[in-house]
């Protein structure tokens, strides 16, 4: 096989052992773990936001703005839920670019994927620890939830990866909340496939075991917009989008109905103001459907401490490198908007 080994075999306790949560930590997680199950599940009719920037390619970056959006949390927590975004591996449309945290520290250094692990525990241990709050990442690569699974509070699997058997039956593994996207293709057929299987048990090798999976109940769907075949821009999250979601949930046996709207992407074309537009017009659409109104209640929002992109040598400190994202000040005026008209 055309494999060189670049490292010995990962012991997954001893990463575990890297930025470990204290007692106290472990205790936090798991208070807003059960808010953030109530949530999917309907006991909590508060609004979920998975929101942050696109990628955490800069450390202390990503701790200013999270600290910020703690204090923000603490002002709306009777309406809003936030969970921030720390993306720290980047799926890469032709495979070149910045691939995240745990590829490269340093987005204009070497990839070293063993010091981006213990990178990547450090980051998200550090939100817990300074701020409070508990994150979300993206499930990549399967084989690597082991190493931040007992860091985080939300898994997202993107939009290349969940047509994937791999991904779909891990995420029937994992215990916290998943949001499994619509493909690149904005199938909902193919969605609501991969929600099922994760909803399943599943027996199938992993990391080198046979293992079965006890299924996994609070996974729920992302919708984030497709591409047609000439590559233009299919949105979803119109009204009659949503009755056709709120339709498939109905006809399926499916546990914990819950809609999540991304709304950067394909939503937005990647034109990063229309995030505040699409937010307004899906609270409109709640209010005029019961069953929106209980099912439509988290958003995506790419959000950081400076709007739009820079360059991966971009010196700009807290605006992204990958997709553009909204400022701190749209982003502040935003979670006030929703917080007084959800």
């Amino acid at each position: 096989m055309s494999f060189k080994a670049l490292s010995q075999p990962i012991n997954f306790e001893q990463v575990k052992s890297l930025s470990k949560l204290t007692p106290d930590q472990e205790k936090l997680k798991a208070v807003r773990d059960q808010e953030l199950k109530d949530i999917i599940e309907g006991k909590s009719q508060k609004i979920l936001l998975v929101i942050g920037p696109c990628s955490a390619h800069n450390e202390e970056a990503v701790m200013e703005y999270v600290t910020r959006l703690a204090k923000l949390q603490e002002k709306v927590q009777d309406k809003i839920f936030m969970v921030p975004r720390v993306y720290t591996n980047k799926p890469r449309t032709n495979g070149d670019g910045y691939k995240g945290l745990l590829h490269q520290q340093n987005p204009e250094g070497e990839s070293n994927l063993i010091k981006g692990i213990a990178a990547v525990r450090s980051l998200h241990n550090r939100v817990i620890s300074e701020t409070g709050l508990t994150t979300a990442d993206e499930m990549l690569y399967p084989e690597n939830l082991e190493f931040v699974q007992d860091l985080v509070s939300y898994i997202a699997v993107g939009a290349r990866s969940v047509e994937d058997q791999q991904h779909r039956f891990v995420a029937s593994g994992i215990d916290q909340p998943t949001g499994m996207k619509n493909p690149t293709s904005g199938n909902l057929n193919v969605l609501f496939n991969s929600l099922y299987a994760a909803q399943q048990k599943q027996e199938f090798i992993f990391n080198g075991l046979e293992v079965e999976t006890s299924s996994n109940p609070l996974a729920h769907v992302v919708l984030r917009g497709g591409l047609n075949e000439y590559g233009e821009n299919i949105p979803n999250y119109h009204y009659e989008d949503l009755l056709k979601v709120v339709a498939l949930y109905k006809a399926g046996n499916y546990k914990n109905p819950f809609i999540v709207i991304d709304t950067n992407h394909d939503n937005s074309g990647k034109q990063y103001k229309e995030q505040v537009r699409i937010v307004k017009e899906t609270l409109i659409n709640r209010s005029w459907n019961e069953d929106m109104k209980k099912w439509v209640r988290g958003f995506m929002i790419e959000s950081f401490l400076e709007s739009g992109r820079q360059e991966a040598d971009g010196k700009v400190f807290g605006q992204s490198i990958t997709d553009p994202c909204l400022g701190w000040t749209e982003t502040e005026e935003l979670v006030y908007y929703i917080a007084e008209n959800a």
